[in-house]
């Protein structure tokens, strides 16, 4: 049994020393299932309250939200307009060990940036990727737009001592697969080379893989990129492989070299 107290008007009047009349106060015994009914109804208006104050909430226009929304927009706008040059390699490309910023793509779109060419730049390096690798992932890296698509990949085929004719299958293939998601694309492939101790002959018949695709395949053909970085100590991580943000640098030019004529430069 549940009660609750609460001041009822009686009838009969108390009188005290002080002769005062009173209203004379008294325990009701209220029932649970009225009990149960009146907090239920209290409870469903409640929660409709609130209800009502959170759908005002949300229909209430959010001026950051709202912001940000047309700022994505615009930014989405931009990338749209502009044509996208698209890197493809592995950790040269990547810019294994270095900041963002450092890596040769960064540097080349800042440049890119500072001529106020109308272009955007796309780092899809993967540290570690092989030639089989970048086989399997060039349907979904080519989803996007690209104008300007620079290979650059081997050398991991290489260090692994891979076959060469598969090495050469599969930058076939990924040309080939490029050329078919976009005709009109321009393709540069990075020449890579092998390191002496390789022996005489796989160094020849390996640099031999990226000047016959360049021919066999109509595309551009860039040398070496790590022409004057490869072997100086000064340019290099300590692992001996990877250039430095220096490094970085000089590796920018040299390609900077080959690609700026594949751009469009409105005379000034």
């Amino acid at each position: 049994m549940i009660t609750i107290r609460r001041p009822i008007l009686d009838n009969h009047i108390i009188s005290t020393d002080n002769c005062y009349s009173q209203i004379a106060l008294r325990k009701r015994t209220v029932h649970p299932v009225v009990l149960f009914s009146k907090w239920l109804c209290f409870y469903i208006i409640g929660i409709c309250i609130l209800f009502s104050s959170c759908k005002d909430e949300k229909s209430r226009p959010n001026q950051q939200q709202s912001n940000a929304k047309v700022e994505v927009k615009k930014v989405d706008k931009t990338m749209t307009d502009n044509k996208v040059i698209l890197f493809y390699g592995n950790s040269l490309t990547a810019g294994y060990g270095l900041e963002e910023n450092e890596s040769f793509p960064s540097i080349i779109e800042d440049k890119i940036d500072a001529l106020k060419l109308q272009y955007s730049v796309v780092n899809a390096g993967l540290s570690g990727e092989t030639t089989s690798g970048g086989l399997k992932r060039i349907d979904w890296v080519m989803k996007q737009k690209v104008d300007i698509f620079i290979l650059e990949l081997g050398a991991n085929d290489m260090l692994r001592g891979l076959p060469l004719d598969q090495t050469r299958k599969n930058l076939s293939e990924i040309i080939s697969i490029v050329k078919a998601k976009n005709p009109n694309v321009t393709i540069g492939l990075c020449e890579m080379m092998a390191p002496p101790n390789m022996g005489e002959s796989y160094v020849k018949e390996f640099a031999k893989i990226y000047k016959d695709l360049s021919t066999s395949a109509n595309v551009e053909f860039i040398p070496f990129l790590l022409e004057g970085v490869a072997g100086q100590e000064d340019l290099l991580l300590k692992d001996g492989k990877h250039p430095n943000a220096k490094g970085q640098m000089i590796v920018a030019e040299n390609i900077w070299k080959y690609l700026e004529p594949m751009l469009y430069i409105p005379e000034r």
